[in-house]
């Protein structure tokens, strides 16, 4: 792939095609594209080898898995230079969804959804405090996800 490959009109219809529905067939996508289905496997090849798309993945209804209690968290560092280590060491607790390096009153800003709000006080008390690094944490319990998506295309 030449590296100055520039994102074309037939590249944003494939992934806005993609977008809605990425179980969507190449050859489906190619018809509402006006292309043939090899030049979008083509461009998907080319846009992942770019980084535009970073694979598909499951959109899930976690409060149907049992995961009924979702929350937001804003996160004290002692220093802001742990970010990293911080951030690390929250990856491998599963129920933390996003990790987001802030400016304002946080350092960070996790998203961690929980079964119960036990779980959600184990989930903070036995494994968020503990991590070294975090001087102190404040969670804020969602209510309601009105919207949730990606930039339409």
């Amino acid at each position: 792939m030449p590296d100055n490959y520039e994102i074309d009109n037939v590249d944003i219809k494939i992934l806005s095609l993609l977008q809605h529905n990425a179980k969507k067939p190449y050859t489906e996508v190619a018809k509402q594209a006006y292309v043939s289905s090899g030049t979008v496997h083509v461009r998907m090849n080319k846009l992942e080898n770019m980084g535009v798309v970073k694979g598909a993945s499951l959109d899930l209804n976690l409060t149907a898995l049992g995961y009924s209690v979702g929350s937001f968290l804003g996160v004290f560092l002692s220093k802001s230079s742990l970010y990293e280590k911080v951030a690390s060491e929250l990856k491998k607790i599963p129920e933390i969804t996003s990790i987001h390096y802030t400016t304002g009153n946080y350092s960070m800003f996790i998203r961690i959804y929980a079964k119960s709000t036990d779980h959600l006080k184990d989930i903070l008390h036995d494994k968020i405090q503990k991590v070294d690094g975090i001087e102190r944490t404040e969670t804020f319990v969602i209510l309601e996800e009105t919207l949730s998506r990606s930039i339409a295309l």
